[in-house]
Parts: structure tokens; C-alpha cells; sequence
């Protein structure tokens, strides 16, 4: 597959603050590519120096094989959809669709039924028909998504930045809105970069996903290696998806406040040493259960429970002070009861866990 865009030690500064200091990353084209990272890790910088809306201090931006660094942001060929939509109050919904193709500097559409007809065009594209004569203060908030992404796509950029596109609607609409904007993709046949804080929602979508952390790109791979094999403990942790262990990793076994855990296969350097294991990979047996000889074994005092609807997050303090939380799925059996202040074995296979050191 073809590289859409390519950045080389992207390094942006604001005053003596760097937001972003030596990024790298390379995308292939006609994808969809989800961006997540925590908050104030430089996510919508990034964004906006691709888009040519800031310039970086040091590093190269190519884009279809070119150098745009020079290139304003209205020559690049790349399209943005805001955070809050942008859009005209004062415009209809086909009028505010219509404004980037009649008003850009580079070749304004002023044929009115050529106009008209690529607006009928992505307005059935992106499921808008019937609201043409709308103000955009009378339609919904995924609506206005709508318009905001048509906006964009009625110019025909070769790729789109989304900053945070489901950040201001509820939970059952950007579900919604997730399956939409990728078939609305694969449509179009252009890469989508959709910027994100929720780890769910880019892993849900992204065909590949970036893990943007201090400023830099940590780990870039497809939903199912960012989830199961985060390549740091920053990444693990920001997954909100695993119990993490400080301590120090000696003669295959790992030192921690909590124990002394043997490791198993996945083990790789790091800087900072630590111990993850997933939530939904612990199992909560009585306090007097034996371990298997590949199961490692702590004990836990239970604190409460949270259901979530496809399952029952359970707290447990451990004997040195940490909070540790255990997934169990309801698919897997019927939700057990615990007794408040109750001792428990939390348990989970050696093998599920994952070391760095």
C-alpha cells in the first residue's frame, strides 16, 4: 500500500514548550487512522501542522510523495473538520456545504449547476437529503457532523483531519456515528486521521492506530497489537484496559510491592520497569484457593462493584495499598456476589501478563 503522508522529526515549539518533539510517523493511503493519546500530548498540534495551520521548527512534512512544508495550508489538498463543527449560523445546510467550493482561492466552482450538483452528491453521500433548506441551528448534533465532514469532503481533499469529531455528541450517537464515518470512507476512497482521547473509540475504528505520548509517536499498529501488546507501560496504561505494577524485573521473575511475579514469554526492555496484567484476564476465586503451577496469585480485600451492562468491573484493595480491578463478562457466566471487606484470590495465567524491564 501506498504512503499518503510521511512526517520526519516533526518538532513544534511555543516558546520554551515543545508540543511536539521529534514525531515520525508514515500512513498508508486509503485508510482510516485513528490518533489517540492523552490529554495535552500534542494531538491537535500535530493536526494542525499537517494541515499547515501551524509550522513546525524543525522536521519534513510529505504528502502524496511532496514536500508541503512551504505550501499554505489551502494549496495542500488535505481537509479539517473542527472540533465544534465550524459551521455558518447564518447558512443553510446546502449553503454552508457549498461555501468551501465557491469561496476557496484555487479554483472556485462558479458553474451554479455544477455547484448544485456535487452538493446533491455528498449531501446523499453522508445522509443529509431533505435537509438542504435547514438552518444548521435546527438540526441535530450529529447533523451538523454531517455537514461539517460533507463541508470538507465537496472539495475532494486526498485526505481528512478530524479533531475530536464524536467529542460533543452522547454516547448512543457517536456509536452511530463510528460505522458512519468509516463507510462514508470507504466511500470516498481517501485516509481519515481521526485525532481521539477515547481509547475505545480508536480502536473501534482505525484500521491503524497511533499512540501519540510526550509529545512523540510510541507505538503505530493495528487495534488488535496496540490492545493486546502495548510496547510500553505509558501505553498500558493509557489502554485503561490493565492493572500495572512498578517494581524491578531480576533472574525471570518481577519485584513488586505486591509480589514477586514470574514472567512469562512477553517480556521487553524498557526504561521504566513494570508489570501489567488485563482486567479480563483475572479470575476472583475464594481466599483459600491454590494457584495452578503457570497461575500467579495475589490476594485482595473487595471494596465494590460497577456493572457496565456487557459486564461487572469488582475493586479489590491490595495488601500494600493499590487498587486493582477485575473484569468479568456476563456472557461468561452469572455475576457473583462478594462480601464487603471479603478476602479474595485474584488470580490469572503467567502467560497473560505482560513485563517490561
Amino acid at each position: 500500500m501506498s504512503t499518503v503522508l510521511q512526517l520526519s522529526g516533526i518538532v513544534k515549539a511555543y516558546g520554551d514548550f515543545r508540543a511536539l518533539d521529534g514525531v515520525d510517523l508514515s500512513l498508508p493511503e486509503d485508510s482510516y487512522i485513528s490518533l489517540l493519546g492523552p490529554s495535552g500530548s500534542g494531538k491537535t498540534t500535530l493536526l494542525r501542522v499537517i494541515a499547515g495551520f501551524e509550522t513546525p521548527e524543525r522536521g519534513t512534512i510529505r504528502f502524496g510523495g511532496k514536500a508541503i512544508n512551504a505550501v499554505p495550508p489551502h494549496e495542500r489538498g488535505i481537509g479539517f473538520v473542527f472540533q465544534n463543527f465550524a459551521l455558518f449560523p447564518h447558512l443553510s445546510v446546502e449553503e454552508n456545504i457549498a461555501f468551501g467550493l465557491v469561496n476557496r482561492k484555487i479554483d472556485p466552482v462558479t458553474d451554479r449547476r455544477v455547484v448544485d450538483a456535487r452538493v446533491r452528491d455528498i449531501i446523499a453521500l453522508v445522509g443529509l437529503t431533505g435537509l438542504e433548506d435547514r438552518a444548521t441551528t435546527q438540526i441535530s448534533g450529529g447533523q451538523k457532523q454531517r455537514v461539517a465532514l460533507a463541508r470538507t469532503l465537496v472539495t475532494e481533499p486526498k485526505m481528512v483531519l478530524l479533531d475530536e469529531p464524536l467529542g460533543a455528541l452522547d454516547a448512543n450517537l457517536r456509536a452511530r456515528m463510528r460505522s458512519e464515518l468509516r463507510t462514508i470512507r470507504e466511500r470516498c476512497g481517501v485516509t481519515f486521521l481521526h485525532v481521539t482521547g477515547s481509547e475505545t473509540e480508536a480502536l473501534a475504528m482505525g484500521d491503524t492506530v497511533l499512540v501519540l505520548d510526550n509529545r512523540k509517536i510510541v507505538q503505530q499498529g493495528d487495534a488488535d497489537t496496540i490492545y493486546n501488546r502495548p510496547n510500553s507501560p505509558a501505553v498500558a496504561r493509557f489502554l485503561n484496559c490493565y492493572n500495572l505494577f512498578g517494581g524491578t524485573l531480576k533472574d525471570d521473575m518481577f519485584q513488586s510491592p505486591a509480589g514477586t511475579f514470574p514472567v512469562g514469554r512477553f517480556a521487553q526492555p524498557s526504561a521504566n520497569p513494570a508489570y501489567a496484567i488485563r482486567y479480563d484476564r483475572i479470575a476472583i476465586r475464594p481466599k483459600d484457593a491454590a494457584a495452578a503451577a503457570d497461575e500467579v496469585r495475589i490476594e485482595g480485600t473487595f471494596v465494590t462493584s460497577e456493572y457496565t451492562g456487557a459486564a461487572i468491573n469488582s475493586f479489590f484493595h491490595l495488601d500494600d495499598g493499590k487498587v486493582f480491578e477485575v473484569e468479568s463478562h456476563l456472557s461468561h457466566a452469572a455475576p457473583e456476589t462478594y462480601d464487603p471487606h471479603g478476602r479474595y484470590s485474584l488470580v490469572w495465567k503467567k502467560e497473560d501478563a505482560l513485563v517490561y524491564g
